[in-house]
């Protein structure tokens, strides 16, 4: 390798990269209950028959729920650091 193109990595801004959708409702999931999500986001796969596979095919088909379901995930990762005493950078 040539010392010349040896670059540090770049941090990503996006706080999402490298989550899956699957992690981040199995994170909320055992963060809060199902009924505490279907209160937190108004959509009924939180509500009707929850599971993370019907959540999964209804998240990836609609983008506002999905939006949601990711704020309320970076909400959620503040809220933990912050209760640890952390300094947030999430943006």
């Amino acid at each position: 390798m040539n010392p010349q193109n040896s670059q540090p990595p770049i941090k990503q801004k996006d706080p999402l990269h490298g989550v899956t959708l699957q992690a981040i409702l199995e994170h909320l999931e055992s963060q809060y209950s199902w009924a505490e999500l279907a209160n937190m986001v108004n959509i009924k796969c939180f509500s009707m028959n929850p599971s993370i596979k019907s959540s999964l095919t209804f998240l990836r088909k609609t983008p506002w729920a999905r939006a949601k379901v990711e704020s309320l995930y970076l909400w959620s990762l503040r809220e933990i650091k912050r209760a640890q005493g952390l300094r947030v950078e999430v943006e």
